[in-house]
């Protein structure tokens, strides 16, 4: 195929990590993470208080088998999310072909998305809670390492970058569950305006259990109050401690995982110069708000999630799409509902729109890195996934979710991946595949 010089400066998707729950262990590569999508599995177990939570099980160990040159001092004071960022950015780097220790990514950027601040609140807290002139020069000394590379909210960021020893772009954004959805986009721009040819971006979440059982306490008391405040919660009630089961009749239950997605995006023209396999495109991306006064406000009718696909198609068909990868986290059915209704009309029986949440659990920052990797392996693998714990669709559903545990196959050349946010935010994503106009 002759390509134009714009096309030079395409953004493709050259490489996946990942560090997410998994079956046994940690699940860290394209066919670890197929595993279990492709079947519709669930990696989201039981806590002892009866809580369903979706746990990385990565030993120290491990992790110091992988980078064993990280020297002790920094890696001893490293969080979870330290952790886990690294390892997806790496496996992600050597899915690309990208020898990051021999110098492959100095010139790229490093974008990061962080949903949450939950793994730097115990370094915090100690800082402030120690009495600085009882310490001896060496406390003084990893205290103040552990200070400074464990309680902001570039901490990942920094880890990576210094791992890879970049000179490009380094940042971390936060949108909440949207974050490395919009860092995907930022990357886009950067890319197609020639400041950069390579592009690694994470997404990374840790909800710190303890902090997160607390939150669930006060759902809990809030929801079983005999009078509330209005608009203190979503009308519909908020459980844990059953499984997560989007698109299903059983919904209204959410599942927290914790875990890191890393992306490699490149030009086309840079990735084709070095023979990289493609995954497939970013053609656009958009962020919109649905405008309503408070900020735990979700729109039922799906109006912003309508403005932001229409953004992100940018002038293209509606027609083209024949898959989405939907952001429901155990809710947001009727949203998304009125959504796929209204951009597709009679046509939204044959869409297929499916989510897998519930084979990891609602990781936050990653949702949209993980979203956008799922749906290019669809795309690669012509096959769609089902969607994860749902076996009895909701009635008013106007497309197919796939219920159960078998994939089916469909060749499609462009998809949308939604994720959402708190507060009415919502990010619509359009992908292609590596030849899609």
């Amino acid at each position: 195929m002759v390509r134009s010089a714009t096309d030079a400066r395409d953004t493709v998707v050259t490489g996946m990590g990942f560090c997410l729950p998994g079956l046994g262990q940690a699940a860290i590569t394209t066919e670890d993470v197929w595993e279990i999508v492709s079947s519709g599995l669930t990696a989201i177990s039981s806590k002892d208080d009866g809580v369903f939570y979706g746990s990385v099980d990565l030993p120290p160990e491990k992790f110091a088998e992988y980078f064993p040159e990280i020297p002790g001092i920094f890696a001893a004071h490293f969080t979870d999310t330290h952790r886990f960022g690294l390892m997806s950015f790496l496996e992600a780097c050597t899915d690309a072909k990208l020898d990051v220790r021999a110098g492959a990514l100095t010139e790229a950027g490093i974008l990061v998305g962080r949903g949450g601040v939950d793994t730097n609140i115990a370094g915090y807290l100690k800082v402030l809670d120690t009495e600085i002139s009882d310490l001896n020069i060496l406390e003084a000394t990893s205290l103040f390492i552990e200070s400074s590379i464990a309680v902001t909210s570039s901490d990942v960021a920094l880890a990576q970058s210094a791992f890879a020893r970049t000179t490009g772009p380094c940042y971390t954004a936060n949108a909440g569950c949207s974050s490395s959805s919009v860092q995907i986009n930022n990357a886009r721009m950067l890319i197609n305006s020639g400041a950069s040819d390579v592009i690694a971006v994470t997404g990374v979440d840790n909800f710190y259990y303890p902090l997160l059982k607390k939150v669930f306490d006060l759902v809990r008391m809030v929801q079983d109050a005999d009078e509330r405040p209005t608009n203190a919660l979503p009308d519909e009630p908020i459980e844990f401690d059953r499984l997560m089961r989007p698109y299903d009749r059983r919904q209204g239950c959410v599942n927290y995982g914790e875990g890191s997605v890393t992306l490699i995006l490149e030009s086309r023209e840079h990735a084709e110069r070095r023979g990289a396999p493609i995954y497939g495109q970013v053609l656009g991306q958009a962020v919109t708000r649905d405008g309503l006064p408070h900020p735990l406000a979700s729109d039922q009718t799906g109006g912003g999630l309508v403005a932001a696909v229409r953004q992100a198609m940018g002038g293209r068909p509606i027609e083209q799409v024949k898959y989405v990868h939907g952001g429901s986290d155990g809710g947001m059915a009727m949203q998304e509902a009125e959504a796929i209704r209204t951009l597709f009309g009679d046509r939204a029986g044959d869409l297929l729109m499916t989510s897998q949440e519930g084979c990891f659990g609602h990781n936050g920052a990653p949702t949209g890195a993980l979203g956008v990797a799922l749906t290019l392996l669809m795309m690669q693998r012509r096959t769609v996934c089902p969607t994860a714990n749902c076996e009895e669709p909701l009635d008013f559903l106007p497309f197919n979710p796939l219920p159960g545990y078998q994939s089916v196959p469909l060749a499609f050349d462009h998809a949308l991946s939604f994720t959402y946010q708190l507060g009415g935010v919502q990010s619509a994503i359009l992908l292609g595949s590596p030849d899609a106009l």
